[in-house]
């Protein structure tokens, strides 16, 4: 096994029961690595946010399995979780707690010594410039405040992987400049990130490799730049508006 790989996506499959029956992800296979920016692309209902929500555990996979350091997360998936942070698509802040007591209860859930809980709870409201809302209650954030302490409480228990879900969505284009500099200064650090975004541009600033599903199965993976000179195209919304002509007229 290589190394370098943090986790392993093993036949991951996923069905929805029902009348009728929806198989979201079809036998997934995937490789992250440990340090890098993987972005999972797809239009509406390909699979994106059921694979994320099947590596951050919360929700299980019909079949399959996932490997971290080459050991299944099922076996003790209490240990795997404090490996990982999940930023979700809607701000879910305790609006019974202030921003800093929703940092400090975030601690509190990892089992974090008390001192350290202080001390990673100043730091982060520092770092996401939310000092001055610290004795606030989060309803009173602007969105962007809000995705600011969405990443600083991802950030609390310092993750080996982050999992991202649509981060930026709605935000004006200066706050998303700002978050696009705090995810390129954790990778820097070495954090692993999954990103899940429908912003074509986002994916191709940020990732190191993406991952194009279609209808549950992973249908293209490789860097941002490599795509590009493989379809021809001067950006990656080009690639992947040709890819998804392509993709209907062989179905067709």
């Amino acid at each position: 096994m290589d190394n370098n790989v943090l986790l392993s996506i093993k036949n991951i499959s996923k069905t929805y029961n029902g009348i009728p029956a929806i198989q979201a992800l079809k036998d997934v296979n995937l490789d992250i690595m440990q340090g890098e920016v993987i972005s999972l692309l797809g239009v509406n209902g390909a699979g994106k946010t059921t694979l994320s929500s099947i590596i951050a555990t919360l929700h299980p996979p019909t079949s399959g399995d996932i490997l971290y350091h080459g050991k299944s997360i099922y076996k003790d998936v209490i240990n795997y979780r404090r490996i990982i942070g999940f930023c979700p698509q809607k701000p879910n802040i305790d609006a019974m707690l202030t921003i800093k007591e929703n940092l400090m209860f975030a601690g509190r859930y990892f089992n974090m010594p008390y001192n350290l809980i202080e001390k990673k709870t100043d730091e982060l409201l520092e770092r996401f410039q939310l000092t001055k809302y610290a004795n606030a209650q989060g309803a009173i954030l602007s969105g962007g405040y809000k995705q600011r302490f969405m990443l600083a409480r991802t950030l609390m228990h310092d993750p080996k992987l982050i999992i991202l879900d649509e981060p930026t969505v709605a935000l004006d284009p200066h706050i998303r400049r700002n978050l696009w500099d705090i995810i390129k200064t954790l990778k820097k650090n070495g954090t692993t990130i999954l990103l899940t975004t429908h912003y074509l541009e986002e994916a191709e600033v940020l990732s190191d490799r993406v991952c194009i599903l279609d209808s549950g199965v992973i249908k293209l993976i490789d860097s941002p730049e490599n795509l590009k000179k493989d379809f021809r195209e001067t950006n990656l919304e080009e690639v992947f508006i040709k890819f998804m002509q392509e993709s209907k007229t062989r179905t067709a």
